[in-house]
């Protein structure tokens, strides 16, 4: 196999814990996140603290900003009512409240912004220091091990991606901490909203769920052919195989075959992604048929007088922006799980001890060193291979 060709397999691996993925195994695989935020917090405290602090203060802002806004539309229902009769003083101050809300906001926003790039570049640095000590301390035959090998080039990916996924479940926690604050207020209403809501949401993210497999389970199987289409790709069009290709005339079979693949391919992805399309399209109809049956409920107590002006559109929003919040956590939780069965992959490098280990009461090395060195009867085999390199060697190295 030639250099590229290797490249090649290595870029077209696919990780095997993803490729037959199911609920189950997202749910198993969130148990490295406690981990993971262990590593976080030992990376710097204060930071981890401040980015907690900010995202529980913007998490209340969305219901406050819809009960200032209650108020306000009751406010204005009230004094066009009076004629002029009534003082508008309450009126501005709850409008000076609101403005005031929404400059929180995007100062918040902007604070967790800066302390996730801060925090996540940070967590990079201190992830790959400890990956160097750690590899220091392992045995110079496990590098030559292709399993080591694997275990320690996924860690080591996994420090360039871990900013996406530490800001993933703090947004996922703000967000749900938010959906608290809004449940209470449509709980308080009544209760039936939340299943509505549940009716709205939950089969569209089945339907993300399953489709995630089949996608997974095709990636899976095209994994073979998807390494020669690459390689028919580079052949075909290479510099370095130009001549090859040239002397033997395989340009016709090359092209040929690179068209019956990717054929092949375009097929499958098009069948799925109909499929997809389509149940997405259906389940879009079912949350929204939920939507509005709420909305048609809030409607019907506003116009027989159960709710104020200010309540319906205090309803409305919290219902709109509930479930556009729980859309959010579910759809993010299908990235959070992926990205928790990779850091399996980071935390199982530091599992990896040394076979040798240095006796307590070791011979300090000579300082300076007057002989050299005296090797005895030694010998050397590559990892796991049953045939010597070399053995019986006897030597002075001076």
């Amino acid at each position: 196999m030639t250099p590229r060709q290797l490249r090649i397999e290595k870029k077209t691996n696919t990780n095997p814990k993803l490729k037959t993925l199911t609920f189950k195994d997202r749910l198993a695989a969130l148990k490295n996140i406690p981990a993971f935020f262990k590593l976080v917090w030992q990376t710097s405290p204060a930071m981890t603290v401040v980015s907690a602090a900010l995202r529980l203060l913007r998490s209340a802002i969305p219901l406050a900003i819809l009960y200032a806004g209650k108020i306000i539309i009751d406010d204005v229902v009230l004094l066009h009512a009076a004629k002029g009769t009534l003082s508008n003083n309450h009126l501005w101050q709850w409008v000076g409240i609101e403005f005031n809300l929404i400059i929180l906001s995007d100062i918040l926003n902007r604070g967790i912004s800066l302390m996730d790039g801060l925090l996540g570049d940070l967590f990079a640095n201190h992830s790959s220091v400890r990956i160097m000590k750690h590899a220091a301390t392992l045995d110079l035959d496990q590098f030559e091990d292709s399993v080591f090998y694997d275990k320690l080039e996924r860690a080591r990916q996994q420090t360039a991606g871990r900013t996406i996924l530490l800001s993933q479940i703090m947004s996922q926690v703000q967000d749900i901490i938010t959906m608290v604050f809004l449940a209470a207020g449509l709980v308080a209403f009544n209760p039936w909203l939340i299943l509505l809501l549940l009716i709205a949401v939950v089969p569209a993210f089945l339907g993300e769920a399953h489709f995630n497999d089949r996608t997974y389970a095709l990636t899976r199987g095209q994994t073979p052919e998807r390494r020669e289409l690459d390689y028919l790709r580079y052949i075909g069009a290479s510099d370095e195989t130009a001549k090859e290709v040239k002397i033997f005339n395989l340009s016709g079979f090359i092209i040929d075959r690179f068209k019956l693949l990717s054929g092949k391919f375009y097929v499958d992805n098009k069948l799925l992604a109909f499929r997809r399309s389509g149940w997405g399209s259906f389940f879009a109809v079912v949350g929204s048929a939920g939507y509005y049956g709420a909305y048609v409920f809030i409607l019907t107590k506003a116009i027989n007088g159960s709710l104020s002006i200010g309540s319906l559109t205090f309803l409305a929003g919290s219902f709109r922006q509930m479930r556009s919040y729980l859309e959010g956590i579910l759809n993010r939780f299908t990235s959070i799980s992926q990205s928790a069965i990779y850091l399996g992959d980071f935390f199982e490098f530091f599992t990896i001890k040394p076979k040798i280990t240095e006796a307590k009461n070791a011979r300090p090395f000579p300082k300076p060193i007057v002989q050299g060195f005296t090797f005895e009867n030694v010998g050397f085999r590559y990892f796991n291979a049953e045939r010597w390199a070399n053995r019986h060697l006897n030597f002075t190295l001076h």
